[in-house]
């Protein structure tokens, strides 16, 4: 990952949400990115120039665009058809997205589209979450990362957050997981973790 005094950037092109600039460089926002967030926690797992990624809830494309900064490909999913219009003017000026318009409950509406991928990448809000994961999960080579950020709030508003976090650790793990890293993101985003395993 680039750090520039102590700032999260990526090397692509700027203007695609307003971000600011800092060196020809465009600064990775921890609170509009839960993926940024991770990273300024001191988390391990870093993108790397040949990974594959798949990434699972897309949204408008704000995160997807660092991603794609740093790495070969980024197979986008996104459901809602308003956020994919913002996602397709993004991958418009990107040629390593891969805009996908599909429910990444049903994995097997997009696979003839996928190769298989480095990181498996999921930021959904569905109350089956960890479900989803293991059903794209095997899109994943071997050696293949995923990295969950789990919205407690989506799987479960009445139950507390923690209880939430070690439930889905434990339905990850009788799943297709091991459990490498968990990781609450406080201050920048409130009752979300960040939850990264290794396939089986």
């Amino acid at each position: 990952m680039i750090w520039i005094d102590g700032v999260l950037v990526s090397e692509g092109k700027g203007g695609v949400y307003g971000e600011k600039m800092l060196r020809n460089c465009r600064i990775w926002d921890p609170y509009r990115s839960k993926l940024a967030a991770y990273y300024h926690k001191g988390c391990g797992h870093e993108l790397r120039k040949d990974d594959v990624v798949l990434y699972l809830g897309a949204a408008n494309g704000t995160t997807v665009s660092h991603v794609a900064d740093y790495t070969e490909c980024v197979y986008a999913v996104e459901f809602a058809p308003r956020p994919m219009q913002d996602l397709l003017a993004v991958a418009a000026k990107r040629k390593n997205i891969v805009p996908i318009m599909a429910d990444a409950s049903r994995p097997e509406w997009y696979a003839p589209l996928l190769e298989p991928v480095d990181l498996l990448y999921m930021d959904v809000a569905d109350p089956d979450q960890i479900g989803i994961a293991s059903r794209n999960s095997v899109f994943l080579k071997q050696s293949g990362i995923a990295l969950l950020m789990l919205k407690t709030r989506s799987i479960d508003v009445r139950s507390d957050p923690g209880d939430v976090l070690a439930e889905s650790i434990a339905r990850l793990e009788e799943s297709d997981f091991v459990i490498q890293e968990t990781m609450w993101l406080l201050p920048y985003h409130q009752d979300h973790a960040a939850i990264l395993c290794a396939k089986k």
